[in-house]
């Protein structure tokens, strides 16, 4: 179990504080589509503003590539930041990031005042968590709180190295609830313990079914991966996804599944088509009968009806990866069955970030879950049991 210090845990009265925050929001001719992840920032950013900190945001935004790309300036998120808190927050335009308008915002800062400095990734060293940059970051304050969960996995300047050079460095309400969800759901949950794994690869899922195995007492698996497992067993899947190079990994899971006693249920039935097109002719075949020209792209209706009864008793639910082509209408029923018996059962629900978050936002079941994760590559790494370095870096309690 996981315990870090909190912006709970800190006295920011009169200090500077530097608060990396996950603004990498989808932006289209200079406008914000989806403004989620700057509201999930803003309990933390309210906190520390009403104790009287003065708060530094950073961010980065898209793949810059170190070089100041202005279609990925965060002037738009400053604006946006400004509406949402009912108050200015001062923009730093420097193409150096921890530039002369940076220094001077941060210099003026007043107790409960609010400003955004330009995104860390205009900056090449930031992904190679390069010193000098780090150092920079670090000039600007006093305290360090860490609320970017999406980038946790990642040793970059803004989110580790900075760190090195920061007295109190703690983490932010966003991060301290992913670190609870996942990480203690997994360390630590109320069973029966159900994980759903989705997704197109077994080969991006390894650790994470290796580990699950050692911890659930039922793991469902859809999507494409489950083909993998189908061939291994000796089934048809016509032109189905399936990555040959880990039949005999797929054999040693189920393997695993027996001798640890986990109930690992695979699909009885798919929805196959005869293209990968929203409007190719579809029908439904046994699991493991899929002709020759024709590849599944969902789970089928008699699956769908098994997971939904799996989950039913559950106590912990993790969901990470949709259960078929779900960008496609027509093979959207098997992750909207999923997401609906998650939506409909009493467990504590975490959704895995990603795709499996996308579906539940689009198909409006976002409010029924405990907890969406707001990182993709981040969850999956946490569970698979994996330490992350930006949580690593912030101070233990």
């Amino acid at each position: 179990m996981l315990n870090k210090k909190t912006v709970d845990d800190i006295n920011v009265k009169g200090k500077r504080v530097l608060v990396r925050c996950d603004f990498n929001v989808p932006l289209d001719d200079g406008k914000i589509t989806d403004d989620t992840r700057i509201v999930a920032s803003l309990p933390t950013i309210r906190k520390l503003l009403d104790d009287g900190g003065k708060v530094i945001l950073c961010s980065h935004l898209g793949r810059p590539k170190g070089n100041p790309v202005p279609e990925m300036s965060l002037a738009p998120v400053a604006e946006r930041l400004s509406e949402l808190l009912g108050q200015k927050v001062v923009f730093a335009a420097d193409d150096e990031v921890v530039g002369k308008n940076a220094k001077a915002a941060a210099e003026a800062l007043k107790d409960g005042e609010a400003m955004l400095i330009e995104n860390t990734r205009y900056r090449a060293e930031e992904t190679k968590n390069g010193e000098e940059f780090s150092k920079e970051l670090a000039s600007l304050c006093d305290i360090y709180v860490n609320d970017a969960f999406g980038t946790a996995h990642r040793a970059h300047c803004s989110n580790v190295g900075v760190t090195e050079y920061v007295d109190t460095c703690v983490v932010g309400y966003l991060m301290k609830k992913e670190i609870d969800f996942l990480g203690n759901a997994v360390d630590n949950p109320e069973r029966p313990f159900v994980a759903i794994l989705g997704g197109s690869k077994i080969s991006g899922k390894i650790d994470v079914i290796d580990r699950l195995l050692d911890k659930v007492d039922t793991l469902l698996i859809g999507g494409a991966m489950t083909y993998t497992f189908v061939k291994a067993q000796g089934g048809s899947i016509g032109s189905s996804l399936c990555e040959d190079d880990y039949l005999d990994y797929a054999k040693k899971m189920i393997q695993k599944a027996h001798d640890n006693n986990v109930n690992m249920m695979l699909p009885v039935d798919d929805v196959i088509a005869d293209a990968f097109d929203n409007n190719a002719t579809k029908d439904t075949a046994e699991a493991g009968k899929t002709p020759d020209g024709w590849m599944a792209l969902d789970i089928g209706p008699k699956t769908a009806a098994l997971y939904a009864d799996a989950v039913k008793d559950a106590k912990t639910v993790v969901w990470n990866g949709p259960m078929g082509a779900f960008e496609m209408d027509n093979f959207a029923d098997g992750t909207r069955a999923v997401a609906q018996a998650l939506a409909d059962c009493d467990a504590i629900t975490i959704i895995g970030g990603g795709d499996s978050a996308a579906a539940v936002n689009q198909m409006g079941f976002s409010d029924k879950m405990t907890h969406i994760s707001t990182g993709g590559g981040a969850s999956l790494e946490f569970l698979e049991g994996k330490e992350l370095p930006g949580v690593a870096a912030a101070d233990d309690l």
